[in-house]
């Protein structure tokens, strides 16, 4: 069987600030259409792991391999890897001088250099997807927290990336308005886009990731299809984690 070179390829990825090694030779590899979870305590690596997938870190040595370009070669052309490699972060880092058309198409036309006419096409197209096209002129402060994270996600399609990376995307809203997050990422799940999530929502991730990791001081300890790490995990600081984490949320 020939399995289709994957998306994204990390490999012995590491990276330290100063003295402190905060990746400790990561190896993973992301086909298409997957969506991986990445979960572990805090401070594991996992989203100093995403920043440098698009290079927001430099590592410190290893690879990064984004739809066949080398991130970590020093002649990469980082703008182009980046809008193949979108972000959403846990805050939405909106304009709030911008409307919320204007905030999806603003990379558009300042990166990819595309008319108003094109930009504000692809622009409601993105907006469409996350189910806000009828707040295109909404200001970011006329927006709920959970239409703000929309917009953002809408911000990173409208570059149609290869991958979507989520960094903690539902940890700054109030409860109520996860789900509205937590749906958008499910229907791109659907339409077949490739995603990286870190995030605490462990009923999302067993409903609909293909794949958990589980991270621990800067290794992956252990990874495998959710019905697996959650019920029958191999590590006893796996199971430690599920369970602490399920009476939280």
């Amino acid at each position: 069987m020939l399995v289709a070179k994957p998306i994204l390829e990390i490999r012995r990825l590491h990276k330290s600030f100063g003295t402190l090694e905060v990746l400790k030779g990561i190896d993973l590899a992301v086909a298409q259409g997957e969506l991986v979870f990445i979960i572990g305590p805090s401070g594991s690596g996992k989203s100093t792991l995403l920043r440098c997938c698009n290079r927001l870190e430099e590592p410190t040595s290893g690879s990064v391999v984004v739809d066949g370009t080398d991130l970590t070669n020093p002649k990469a052309d980082l703008n182009r890897v980046r809008q193949r490699i979108g972000m959403v972060f846990q805050s939405f880092n909106l304009y709030p001088h911008m409307d919320a058309l204007g905030n999806v198409t603003l990379a558009l036309r300042k990166v990819l250099k595309k008319t108003r006419a094109e930009s504000n096409d692809a622009g409601m197209r993105a907006l469409e997807r996350v189910g806000l096209i009828d707040k295109a002129k909404a200001y970011p402060n006329e927006l709920s927290g959970g239409q703000q994270q929309r917009v953002a996600i809408a911000r990173a399609l409208a570059l149609e990336p290869r991958i979507l990376l989520f960094d903690e995307p539902t940890s700054a809203l109030d409860p109520e308005l996860v789900g509205s997050v937590l749906n958008v990422m499910r229907q791109l799940r659907e339409s077949g886009m490739t995603m990286v999530v870190v995030s605490h929502e462990m009923g999302f991730a067993r409903a609909a990731a293909d794949r958990v990791v589980f991270m621990d001081a800067g290794r992956i300890l252990e990874e495998g299809a959710p019905e697996k790490l959650f019920s029958r995990p191999d590590h006893a600081r796996v199971a430690e984690f599920v369970a602490r984490i399920s009476t939280h949320h």
